[in-house]
This record gives C-alpha cells, structure tokens and sequence, in this order.
C-alpha cells in the first residue's frame, strides 16, 4: 500500500508532467530553500533525471553565501538551465509598502521582467497552502493578468484534481505542485530522498533559518535542531509559525497580501 509520502510524490509528479504536455513555454522559479529544492527533485523524477525547462532564481544580491554556493553546485552536479534574473532596485519599488515589503517586492519586479522577455506561459512554483493563509486561498494551475496580478475571486474551481490549463492569451499560469503538502511533509520527504539541503537550516549557536529568505529581510529563530531528525522533532511540538523570521509578514496587517495581489510567490 503507497505511503502518505508515495501518494503526495505521485500526485505532484501527475501535475508536473500535466503542465509539461499542456503549457509551453515553461519556467522553474527555484528560490533555493527546502520546498523548491523538493520540487527540482520532483521534477528530475518526473522527466527521468533530466529538468527539461529553465531553473530560474530570482536574485536580488541578498542572498547569504551559504546560498549562492549551493545553487552554483547544484546547478553544475544536476546539469540545470539556470537562469539568474537580477532583480530593479529597492528605489523602483512603490514607495507606499512598508521598509521590508518594498525589498520583497524587487522579486516580484524581477519574475515581471524574466517572464515577459522570456516569454513564459507558465511558471512552476514550490509553495504550499499552510505556509500563510493567503497562499491557502491558491489554486493548483492559477492564472496570472498581464501585468502579474492575481485575483483570489476569479479563479476557476478544482474539483476531483480536474485541473484548468488553457487560458486567454496575455495571461500565464502559475503551477503549485506542492500545494497539498505540508512543512513537516518536505522535512520527512527530504529526509527520505536525502535531498541535499542548504546548511542554514540546521542550528548553529542556538539559532537556525526556518523559512529560508534574503539576510536583510529574514531572520533566524531559536532553535537546536542540527539534523533533520531533530528539525521533525522540533515542528512536531512547536506552535512557531514558519514565517516567524520573516520580517516583512510583521510589518503591516496587510502587507504580505498586498504582495502576493501584484504577483509575489
């Protein structure tokens, strides 16, 4: 009988291969934290080893080297399409958002710029529905507008896995594999794989990244939790959100929300 894991893997491979036979061209977003490193796994499973689109990393020049190193290897060992798009100054951002949104916002002006010169008609994507609520309102296949905005109320329903993959030209797709799965699912499923796992994870002086983002809009939290065993352990417990380290959720009641509308991951 499949595993809990088995079935979220087949699942996510089905949407994986689904998006491949019905949308072209399309694009990988690898932000290098423990979720898109599970869907690039995902992905080489589903096509036999081989990624067969673009791996895109959104880069700001934030991220800690410990990030930059992993994603050069990775890259060179598992033979990737990368494609790194630097993002437009904190400047151009709208001056209204708070001090943390206004850096987040450079990635959504970066995933606007690479997908209009690339021409990307879908863009998978490695986030999960109990990261934040407003990612819990997502579809699996969710239509973007031209200019990247997403309305939460027009989106088409997902009954029985019947997914919707044509839409009007001047749209793309955004596709969520990992819609279904849970943090401690990724943990247990990594472990599994043994997916290789940038080390910032893992607790050093009493303090490690939960969600894993730029140095100057994330923080590390407590932790002592120094092997993935000790990470399931810890999240079996804790009543932290995963976000906690994430500067930009405090700001302002809205602020993440306002993000995500324009286009944010």
């Amino acid at each position: 009988m499949p595993s809990h894991l088995d079935q979220l893997e087949a699942r996510s491979i089905y949407i994986l291969r689904e998006a491949f036979a019905c949308i072209e061209p399309l694009g990988m977003l690898w932000s290098i934290g423990k979720d898109s490193n599970a869907l690039l796994w995902l992905a080489r499973k589903a096509f036999f080893g081989r990624v067969p689109f673009p791996v895109i990393q959104l880069d700001t020049g934030m991220e800690l080297p410990e990030v930059y190193e992993f994603r050069d290897r990775i890259a060179r060992d598992w033979n990737l399409d990368l494609v790194v798009e630097q993002c437009p100054p904190e400047e151009e951002m709208d001056p209204t958002l708070p001090p943390a949104s206004r850096s987040a916002a450079r990635k959504t002006a970066g995933l606007k710029n690479v997908t209009e010169r690339l021409g990307f008609r879908g863009l998978i994507a490695g986030i999960r529905r109990d990261e934040q609520a407003t990612r819990a309102k997502e579809r699996v296949f969710s239509p973007r507008s031209s200019d990247n905005a997403w309305d939460v109320r027009e989106q088409p329903p997902e009954l029985w896995d019947q997914y919707k993959t044509e839409f009007p030209d001047g749209t793309h797709v955004r596709i969520h594999p990992l819609l279904h799965w849970t943090e401690l699912d990724i943990w247990r499923y990594s472990k599994r794989e043994e997916i290789p796992i940038v080390p910032l994870y893992f607790a050093r002086e009493g303090k490690r990244y939960r969600s894993l983002g730029e140095k100057n809009i994330t923080l590390p939290v407590d932790s002592t939790a120094s092997t993935i065993d000790e990470i399931i352990a810890e999240l079996s417990e804790t009543r932290t959100s995963e976000r906690a380290g994430r500067t930009m959720d405090h700001e302002a009641e809205d602020a993440f929300e306002r993000l995500r509308s324009s286009g944010y991951l």
